[in-house]
């Protein structure tokens, strides 16, 4: 299927956070790249395009709202979805995904309903992954930043 070709930049700077994160994703047949910080995501994203970032909003170095920013601008990254993986509470989900962002999960959700809270991940990062590969598709994806970030303001509206 179309999951094992999906590999995840997970940005998270709590080492237990990461580690069972990192665990439903692998277990969900994901291959997970880590960062710690924010430096450290935009050097990854850039180097390795990754289909998604898990990306915590509160990390050292640079927040994660500099860090979608920054993705944005940027031409080889800015087609890249960012799935808000935050402690915050679901009320900041529109002002993000205005700001770019495809979708918002609270990790309260994994410690409250591991089992629900588990397979509403998955979900979420299939569905963002597949909406992106159809606006990103060979023959349309074009080199100027615009076109780029055009394709995926749609995904944000929805």
């Amino acid at each position: 299927g179309s999951i094992l070709q999906t590999t995840i930049l997970l940005v998270e700077d709590n080492k237990i956070q990461k580690l069972v994160n990192e665990r439903i994703l692998h277990k969900a047949g994901y291959t997970v790249l880590n960062a710690k910080d924010g430096q450290e995501a935009l050097r990854l994203a850039r180097e390795t395009i990754p289909d998604i970032v898990l990306l915590d909003m509160l990390l050292p170095k640079l927040g994660g709202r500099e860090v979608m920013q920054a993705l944005r601008k940027d031409p080889p990254t800015a087609h890249i979805p960012v799935l808000i993986f935050s402690s915050l509470p679901q009320a900041n989900e529109v002002k993000l995904t205005l700001e770019g962002a495809a979708g918002y999960f609270q990790k309260s959700r994994l410690v409250e309903h591991p089992a629900e809270g588990e397979k509403e991940l998955i979900k979420l990062i299939e569905d963002v992954v597949r909406k992106s590969r159809e606006l990103n598709k060979p023959g349309t994806v074009t080199s100027t930043p615009g076109m780029a970030l055009g394709a995926n303001q749609n995904l944000v509206r929805r």
